[in-house]
């Protein structure tokens, strides 16, 4: 079974800065895209950052200028440095990841982790 685990949540001031990690674990063969989305109370998840396995990126319109998304291929790890935070900002961050398991290398499935909460006081 594939797990993705994320840290890195916690309660900043505006204009401060946090970094998210996830690590993803089980019987992995390959990741493909990996990423975060957000859901803030009341609104529907969001994309904020993909990252590809070469390392090509897209933002959300909101994030870009301020959150850089990284990823460790061989820790099958992915980061979210987010600064300048705005108290918009404020959600629950969850790390996706598409992988190809051992057992199933015909195809790709999409994993989410429980997700990390993240507040940006006023």
């Amino acid at each position: 079974q594939v797990q993705l685990v994320e840290s890195g949540g916690g309660l900043v001031q505006p204009g401060g800065s946090l970094r998210l990690s996830c690590a993803a674990s089980g019987s992995i063969f390959s990741i493909n895209v990996m990423g975060w989305y957000r859901q803030a109370p009341g609104k529907e998840r969001e994309l904020v950052a993909t990252i590809s396995t070469g390392d090509s990126t897209n933002y959300a319109g909101s994030a870009k200028g301020r959150f850089t998304i990284s990823r460790d291929n061989a820790k099958n790890m992915v980061y979210l440095q987010m600064n300048s935070l705005k108290p918009e900002d404020a959600a629950v961050y969850f790390c996706y990841a598409h992988i190809m398991q051992y057992a199933y290398r015909s195809g790709y499935s999409n994993y989410w982790g429980q997700g990390t909460q993240v507040t940006v006081s006023s």
